[in-house]
């Protein structure tokens, strides 16, 4: 299991392009304007892609303080209890 998430709420961008220009090996600009977590996934109200490195943290974590409306968060990934 990975150890972080990256969450994106896609809704709120404002499309200041701040996250791509940061991290653009995670981060793309779409046609529409708005950001785009590469590799992720729509679950409930945001977008997720699980991820490992301290250095992909380290970056994302960038990206989202960058974010002006923070509409991206970097969360350590909880295991589920059954």
């Amino acid at each position: 299991m990975a150890k972080y998430k990256i969450l994106q709420f896609r809704n709120e961008c404002i499309s200041c392009g701040a996250c791509a220009a940061i991290c653009p090996e995670f981060w793309i600009m779409d046609d529409d304007g708005t950001a785009i977590l590469k590799e992720s996934v729509l679950v409930d109200d945001h977008y997720e892609r699980e991820i490992n490195s301290e250095d992909d943290k380290a970056r994302n974590q960038e990206a989202a303080d960058a974010c002006p409306v923070q509409i991206i968060k970097v969360v350590a990934n909880e295991i589920k209890k059954k």
